[in-house]
């Protein structure tokens, strides 16, 4: 029964934040969101009280069932490792903990976090790396499939289905992610659990934890026969068939090995022996220090968004690639509040990327900041109606808000670059920036005032300019808008 509802639990979670970060309307988050802030680093971020604190004592009930059921990264490696098992079975070997790395990766993740070196929070985090994979790698062939569909429906005069671009958001990030995808397929189908214990730094900081879990494999060793079945299952590497003994700090609570054993030497018990509680003192000595750099990286930051790359948009009928501009300060959405708390909180998990209707956040390619979402205007603008990112983030990066919040938020204020405007220039007569400004910060003014000819040129009012984007969008001019917005450091109300 154990490994019975662990898969079914765990593919469960798996698939639920798998369509999560697929779906591309939004509507899924209405009864699958839960599922993203269930996850620990996201929501010690968020400062989610509850959610950590279910966690903890879950750990301290059941062991690390986290890890086997709820984290999305870690079921699917168990699902690289069932593929590795049909080919060779009991593949798998004790080995002992690499005790060393697992700490030296923990303590490393928390000076990243502390120090803001957000790349390598986002390389490490779990969550952050499932994230990666599933918006770069997934979403455009589940959308190509949704496109296709929409091709056949639209056949029959239905339109149940609808067609949407399918785009790179950042070519860094897609290698990232496939390298990230190939290494994870290649360890979880040789050797199981390598990531998780030895280099997932949210694994290693429920090992602390799990040690002291009520709920435990444990041997009876009058009726083992020492056939081994059990280490050779065992994707966690962490059962000594020979000593007759569980690291507990590294097991899942798969029960691979219990379902295993044909001798019935092994069940999931609250029975306690005194070798294993010889063997589990031992190994809590130091724990103090190790439980303090957890709480504290829980609670510390993650790194700058910054700088977006440059993608197509279609403004007029002689398609010419739009591209970005070079921003002094960087933009984030409304809701994040400003760059310092999107740089406390943001772990890179491309949920607001993926879910962004619009097509302005992607993730940032400054090395520095790799990961983090930043805005971008060339295929859309940020409407002032719309509020996805912020319903979705699990980790409190942007906070939640209504529509009439948001459009009251000022992230940052359009430039204007008159050398580029076809209307200063007298090329045309345009003024798409002041007709489209959803603010009205935008009027069309005389270059000279005196002269009743005069061209005219956009004039931006900064005191009620929210910093939407619709006016860098709309401008035909290319591939540099003669308008863009600046962001700001710290957004506030107008």
């Amino acid at each position: 029964m154990l490994k019975k509802t662990r898969k079914i639990l765990g593919i469960t979670c798996l698939a639920g934040l798998t369509l999560l970060f697929l779906d591309f309307t939004g509507t899924l988050h209405l009864y699958l969101g839960w599922m993203a802030k269930m996850q620990a680093l996201e929501a010690a971020l968020a400062l989610n009280v509850v959610v950590v604190a279910l966690l903890a004592v879950a750990t301290l009930i059941f062991g690390r069932i986290y890890c086997s059921v709820i984290c999305p990264l870690g079921v699917m490696q168990d699902v690289f490792g069932w593929l590795g098992k049909k080919s060779k079975k009991n593949r798998y070997t004790y080995s002992k903990a690499i005790s060393w790395l697992r700490y030296t990766m923990l303590v490393v993740f928390a000076g990243a976090l502390f120090a803001g070196v957000g790349t390598l929070v986002q390389l490490l985090a779990p969550y952050s790396a499932f994230g990666r994979i599933a918006t770069t790698l997934l979403q455009p062939l589940w959308m190509m499939g949704n496109n296709v569909l929409a091709v056949v429906a639209e056949h029959y005069e239905s339109y149940t289905f609808y067609s949407v671009d399918v785009w790179m958001r950042s070519l860094p990030v897609f290698i990232i992610a496939l390298l990230t995808l190939a290494v994870l397929a290649v360890l979880a189908w040789r050797n199981g659990r390598t990531y998780c214990n030895t280099v997932c730094p949210v694994g290693t900081a429920l090992s602390l934890l799990s040690r002291f879990s009520l709920l435990k494999v444990r041997f009876d060793k009058s009726k083992c026969r020492n056939c081994s079945l059990c280490t050779k299952n065992c994707k966690a590497a962490c059962i000594d068939f020979k000593a007759h003994e569980v690291d507990y700090s590294r097991c899942v609570v798969c029960g691979d090995c219990i379902d295993s054993c044909k001798f019935g030497a092994l069940k999931y018990t609250t029975g306690f022996n005194k070798t294993e509680k010889k063997k589990e003192d031992k190994e809590a000595n130091g724990l103090s220090r190790r439980s303090f750099l957890l709480t504290s990286a829980m609670m510390a930051t993650a790194a700058m968004a910054e700088e977006t790359e440059a993608l197509v948009d279609g403004g007029l009928a002689d398609i010419v690639e739009k591209k970005a501009p070079t921003r002094t300060t960087p933009l984030v959405p409304p809701g994040a509040l400003s760059l310092k708390n999107m740089a406390q909180r943001c772990t890179g998990c491309q949920l607001c990327v993926s879910e962004c209707p619009n097509g302005i956040l992607r993730p940032s390619t400054d090395m520095m900041h790799l990961m983090q979402p930043v805005m971008s205007f060339e295929r859309g603008f940020c409407r002032p109606e719309c509020t996805r990112c912020s319903d979705v983030c699990p980790a409190g990066a942007i906070k939640p808000l209504d529509a009439i919040e948001k459009s009251s938020i000022q992230i940052g204020h359009a430039v204007v670059a008159a050398d580029y405007c076809i209307s200063a220039l007298g090329e045309a007569e345009c003024g798409n920036c002041e007709r489209h400004c959803p603010a009205g910060a935008i009027e069309m003014v005389p270059v000279d005032p005196n002269n009743e000819e005069s061209n005219y040129v956009p004039a931006v009012n900064e005191e009620i300019c929210i910093g939407c984007g619709a006016c860098e969008h709309l401008c035909p001019v290319r591939p540099l808008s003669a308008i863009h917005v600046e962001g700001h450091e710290v957004h506030k109300m107008i």
